[in-house]
């Protein structure tokens, strides 16, 4: 299974292209995880490998994309973490987990795209 890279950035912060996406810097190098199911990725600029799940709610995770987004999908809704941690069936912990690193990038994105609105009067 291929992946898009022009989704994909530089995550090193000391690189010239840090943070700028379609740039043509990237590229693949190895697969990694369980049944080799996540990309690790190379920057060409600053030769910094990076696993694609870095900088999202998914890096360092043992649930699955599936499991983590119906975490997610519970928490937007409305529902309490208790009554998520049942609904999913994974502990009270493992939701408050996720919803804060959740709420960190959602925050970390809100000041990219926000950044670059125009300002109001």
């Amino acid at each position: 299974m291929s992946i898009d890279l022009r989704r994909y950035c530089c995550q090193n912060s000391n690189c010239p292209v840090y943070g700028i996406r379609n740039h043509g810097n990237l590229s693949i190098t190895s697969l990694y995880g369980e049944n080799n199911c996540k990309h690790m990725l190379r920057c060409s600029q600053c030769k910094y490998r990076f696993s694609e799940t870095k900088g999202t709610v998914y890096f360092r995770s043992r649930k699955t994309y599936k499991e983590v987004d119906d975490i997610l999908a519970h928490v937007k809704e409305g529902n309490g973490v208790r009554k998520t941690s049942r609904l999913v069936n994974v502990h009270r912990d493992t939701v408050t987990r996720y919803s804060r690193k959740a709420g960190s990038h959602s925050l970390k994105l809100h000041d990219e795209l926000v950044g670059f609105s125009p300002l109001h009067n």
